[in-house]
């Protein structure tokens, strides 16, 4: 029996019909050359074999004296959690991105174990597809992404592999990557080593401060616009997926002098923006994102060493160029803040600067106090071609969460050659949501025009 933290008790707490908090992903594989056609069905029936299931996918919640707890379910019915599944004809992938949309939207039972594993056939061109999810309250977005990093390898010729819900357990747990939740509830410590970080995080707030009031576009760090992606959101979800080809990213990103990740939330600004202008939606002060980035210094993998930035996506500025430079000096003038704080230091200042931001999210109570639009989150992936039992995979897809007053979610991830977009929406919040896949590749475009006509 496991105690769940305060982090992983408001997951729980927030969850209600129309905001389910589980995160997910989408997986697109081919057929091994050699396979016949009902592969799929074969690996169904090799699957259904794996009775073992493994920490967490065997925790169910049990609840005592008010406290929640994590226990073991002696009784797991793998059928409820497996299920395989076919689209219907033709098979192509609008209707797999119909089908997560709706399964996306449901919530789960809390009787049983929190995920499902959906084995998708049914696809054109010999493929089929891994839908799967979790709740928050057991893992993370990254978590679950290296989750389902493990269940793969790089080697064609594996077979026999185990699922996810199999995997054997790891020797080492993985400490979790901060959301805002996580961010809130890092302020709640006690530890001698967060509150020696009182003096350093009250100096970068004040610091902040002035520079608010000195610079007008400051105070978007403090107050982002009122914007239709910050209204209230029903039940229903729509998921959007797209690759995108990551050397084309990178040549933008060297032509100006900016990261892969300056260029993708560049892209994401470019769609937004023209997504709210056809709906004569668009605010005047530009919009604000939420983003999750790498403070790693070195090649360990212990310790937290993320933080969360608040950056303004300059979504005033008609020329693409202009905001990509923007995004880079919003980001990097962050990067600069944490560069001479500690671990401790910057994820207080981070719950104290997004405090407003979870009050609002939490209750609703302060409309005013708006701290970002839109979450724009990217999750490395891997860099080499992987298979799961033969079959290769061709893409992977990040399904996040949609809450209100934040009805939309961008997150993507890298896999060799590309960069895989999902986005997770409200449908009725956020009407055509799909569209923002064309006006991503728009975006990329237009500073791929705007690269080849600046000067060397």
């Amino acid at each position: 029996m496991k105690l769940l933290s305060p982090a992983d008790q408001l997951f729980l707490w927030l969850e209600k019909r129309q905001q389910p908090m589980h995160v997910g992903g989408l997986q697109l594989f081919s057929f091994p050359d050699d396979a016949p056609d009902d592969y799929v069905a074969q690996l169904a029936d090799q699957l259904r074999q794996q009775t073992q299931v493994t920490p967490p996918f065997d925790q169910r919640l049990t609840t005592r004296l008010g406290q929640s707890y994590w226990t073991e379910d002696t009784q797991l019915d793998l059928e409820h959690h497996f299920r395989f599944e076919a689209l219907p004809t033709p098979g192509r992938i609008r209707e797999l991105l119909a089908f997560v949309s709706a399964e996306h939207s449901h919530q789960m039972d809390r009787e049983r174990p929190l995920w499902e594993f959906h084995l998708i056939e049914g696809l054109q061109d010999r493929q089929f597809a891994v839908y799967s999810k979790i709740h928050h309250s057991l893992v993370d977005g990254v978590s679950a992404m290296r989750m389902a990093q493990r269940m793969l390898s790089n080697d064609p010729d594996d077979r026999n592999m185990p699922p996810i819900w199999a995997l054997p357990p790891r020797t080492r747990a993985h400490r979790q990557r901060p959301s805002v939740v996580n961010s809130l509830s890092q302020l709640l410590g006690g530890s001698g080593r967060q509150l020696g970080t009182v003096p350093t995080v009250a100096r970068e707030l004040l610091r902040t401060v002035n520079e608010a009031r000195k610079n007008p576009e400051y105070d978007s760090l403090f107050r982002a616009p009122k914007c239709v992606l910050n209204q209230k959101v029903t039940g229903s979800r729509r998921f959007a997926a797209q690759s995108y080809c990551l050397q084309r990213i990178k040549d933008v990103g060297a032509a100006f002098g900016a990261t892969v990740n300056d260029v993708v939330m560049a892209m994401c600004a470019s769609a937004l923006r023209t997504y709210l202008m056809n709906q004569d939606a668009l605010p005047d002060k530009p919009l604000v994102a939420m983003v999750p980035v790498s403070l790693r210094k070195d090649d360990s993998t212990e310790g937290n060493q993320v933080g969360m930035i608040l950056a303004s996506l300059g979504t005033h500025l008609a020329a693409p160029d202009q905001r990509l430079r923007h995004i880079h000096d919003e980001v990097h003038a962050a990067k600069q803040r944490y560069a001479s704080m500690s671990s401790e230091e910057i994820m207080n200042y981070t719950a104290l600067t997004l405090a407003p931001a979870g009050f609002h999210l939490l209750t609703g109570l302060a409309p005013k106090w708006q701290t970002f639009n839109v979450v724009i989150s990217n999750v490395p992936g891997p860099a080499e071609p992987c298979y799961w039992n033969g079959a290769k995979l061709e893409g992977m897809y990040p399904v996040s969460i949609a809450m209100d007053r934040m009805a939309l979610n961008m997150t993507l991830t890298s896999y060799c050659d590309q960069i895989e977009f999902g986005l997770i929406g409200c449908r009725r919040t956020l009407p055509s949501l799909q569209r923002l896949l064309d006006y991503l590749e728009d975006g990329l475009a237009e500073l791929e025009q705007a690269a080849a006509m600046s000067p060397r």
